[in-house]
C-alpha cells in the first residue's frame, strides 16, 4: 500500500530558533530573549539574537526547500513580533514578514503549515502572569484573530500549540527552558489547563474567521511506548503504558493529559486521582471549549521506551536499555519502532489522520575537507524511522505526512548552537547554508514518495 499519493513531505522549524532579528522592526521581547541574558541559562552563552538570520534570508531558504522537493513547510510565528505587547497594537512590519514568507512558499509550490505558538511567549504577558493568568487564553485568541485575518486567504493548515508538555514542564516546573520557573504542582496544572483553553479558543477563532476551508491540529510531544516483542500481550501492555497517567508524579507529562481533553473533552480520571489535593476545580464549560474538533493528530517524537507484560500492579514493566545502546548527540536512544507503534496506537484510539510534525536527530556534523557535510548516521536514522512509518501506512493507519526536524541547524534552546538537527548545515559566523548528504537522500525519498525505503 505505502504512502498515499498526496503525502505531505517537508520540514519544520520554529521562529525563535531560526529567525534572528530579535530586536528589529518593532518586535517585542519574548521570554527567550530575556532568559538568554541570564548567565548560564543557555550553553556557551548563546542567544537567538541572530540565529540563522532567516528573517533576512527567507527567500534563500525557500529556494532550498524547493530544491529538495518539499510540498509543505511547518514554521511558527513569533507572537511578540506581531503583537509586541502580546495584545493590542499590531506591529505591521512583523506581520508583513510572515505575509511575504507565505507568498514565497506558495510561489515555490510549498504549502505553509503554520504553528501559532512554539515557546517564544511575549514578555509583556509573562509579566502579567503568563499561562497562570486566567485571561491568557483570551490573549492567545486575540493574537490568533490577528493572524487569521491576515493570512487565512492563503494559509489553510494550522497548528495551535507546539509540545505543551515541554513548555509547561521544562519551562515552568523544571526551570531549564524559558521562562525558567519552578512552580508547584497545583500551579503547573493551572498553567497546563490555560494552555489547553488557548488551544480550544484558537480553534474556534480559526473556524469562525478563516477565509478559506481549513484544517487544524496541534503538535504534542508523544512519548511512545513500544512492545519488547510482537507478542500480543506485550503489544497490549505497551498500548496501556503509553496512555497511562498515574505513573507520572506530575500528570502534565502524560500523553493522555493533553490528548483526552482535546479529543474527548475530559481529563483522565487517573490524572485527577493521582494529583489529589493539587487538582484544581476546572469549570465544565472550559472542557467544552477545549474539546474542539480537530482534523489531524500531530506527533512530535524522537525516541521512546519498551515494555513487556508483567504480573504486577501495572500489568507491565519497562525494559532497560543495554550498555552501549545507540544514541544521538542529544543522548536520546534510537528507537525506530516509535513511528510504527506511535501512529498505530494514536490512530486506533482517536481515529484521526497522523502527521509527524517533528522527527529527526542531532548529529556530530561538520564541513569535511571536500567542502561537504557527510552525515551517514542521519541517513541511516531517517531510513530506519521512515521504514517503520511506512509499515504503519501498510497496516491501515491513516498517514497524512512527515515533517522532518529540522530544515536547518538552529538555536537548540538551552543547548545553544552545539546540537545540529538540520538537513542543511548552517555556518553561524557567515550564515552560509550547505546541504548535507541527508538532504539529498531525503529529496530522493520525497521524489519517490517513500517507495525506495
Amino acid at each position: 500500500m505505502g504512502f498515499k499519493k498526496d503525502m505531505v513531505w517537508g520540514g519544520a522549524t520554529a521562529s525563535y530558533q531560526i529567525e534572528g532579528a530579535a530586536f528589529e522592526d518593532g518586535k517585542g521581547l519574548n521570554v527567550w530573549d530575556i532568559c538568554c541574558e541570564k548567565p548560564g541559562f543557555v550553553r556557551d552563552g548563546d542567544t537567538g539574537i541572530e540565529a540563522c538570520d532567516h528573517y533576512h534570508r527567507y527567500k534563500e531558504d525557500v529556494a532550498l526547500m524547493k530544491q529538495l522537493g518539499f510540498n509543505a513547510y511547518r514554521f511558527s510565528l513569533s507572537w511578540a513580533r506581531i503583537l509586541p505587547d502580546g495584545t493590542g497594537k499590531v506591529n505591521e512590519a512583523g506581520l508583513d514578514f510572515y505575509d511575504k514568507l507565505v507568498d514565497e512558499l506558495l510561489s515555490a509550490g510549498i504549502e505553509p503549515y503554520v504553528t501559532l505558538f512554539h515557546w517564544d511567549y511575549p514578555y509583556e504577558l509573562y509579566k502579567k502572569g503568563g499561562w497562570l493568568n486566567k485571561d491568557s487564553s483570551d490573549w492567545f485568541a486575540e493574537y490568533t484573530k490577528v493572524v487569521v485575518d491576515r493570512l487565512s486567504d492563503r494559509v489553510t493548515h494550522w497548528m495551535t500549540l507546539n509540545e505543551p508538555q515541554l513548555f509547561i514542564n521544562t519551562g515552568h516546573a523544571d526551570g531549564v527552558h524559558a521562562p525558567g520557573l519552578k512552580l508547584d504542582r497545583g500551579q503547573i496544572l493551572i498553567a497546563g489547563h490555560n494552555a489547553l483553553l488557548a488551544h480550544g479558543k484558537a480553534c474556534q477563532v480559526i473556524r469562525k474567521y478563516s477565509k478559506k476551508p481549513c484544517e487544524i491540529g496541534f503538535a504534542p510531544a508523544i512519548g511512545v511506548v513500544c512492545p519488547a516483542t510482537t507478542d500480543e500481550k506485550d503489544i497490549e501492555a505497551a498500548k496501556k503504558a503509553m496512555f497511562e497517567a498515574s505513573i507520572f508524579e506530575n500528570a502534565t507529562w502524560s500523553v493522555a493529559y493533553w490528548m483526552e481533553p482535546v479529543m474527548n473533552g475530559r481529563y483522565p480520571e487517573e490524572s485527577i486521582k493521582a494529583n489529589g489535593k493539587w487538582w484544581p476545580d476546572f469549570p465544565e464549560e472550559d472542557m467544552k471549549i477545549i474539546h474542539q474538533p480537530i482534523d489531524f493528530c500531530g506527533m512530535n517524537s524522537y525516541f521512546g521506551s519498551y515494555v513487556k507484560a508483567a504480573d504486577n500492579e501495572l500489568g507491565y514493566e519497562f525494559c532497560k536499555f543495554s550498555s552501549g545502546y545507540p544514541r544521538t548527540e542529544m543522548d536520546w536512544e534510537i528507537t525506530p519502532e516509535i513511528l510504527y507503534y506511535g501512529p498505530k496506537f494514536l490512530y486506533e484510539r482517536y481515529k484521526k489522520p497522523i502527521l509527524i510534525t517533528e522527527n529527526g536527530m542531532a548529529g556530530m556534523d561538520f564541513v569535511h575537507l571536500d567542502g561537504k557535510v557527510h552525515d551517514p548516521q542521519r541517513i541511516d536514522f531517517l531510513h530506519r524511522y521512515l521504514k517503520e512509518y511506512k509499515k504503519a501506512a501498510d497496516d491501515g493507519v491513516d498517514i497524512k505526512g512527515y515533517l522532518q526536524w529540522s530544515l536547518m541547524d538552529n538555536f537548540e534552546w538551552a543547548e545553544g548552537y552545539r546540537k545540529r538537527f538540520g538537513l542543511i548545515y548552517v555556518d553561524y559566523e557567515t550564515k552560509e547554508r550547505i546541504l548535507k548528504d541527508s538532504a539529498y537522500w531525503y529529496a530522493d525519498v520525497i521524489k519517490n514518495n517513500g517507495e525506495n525505503l
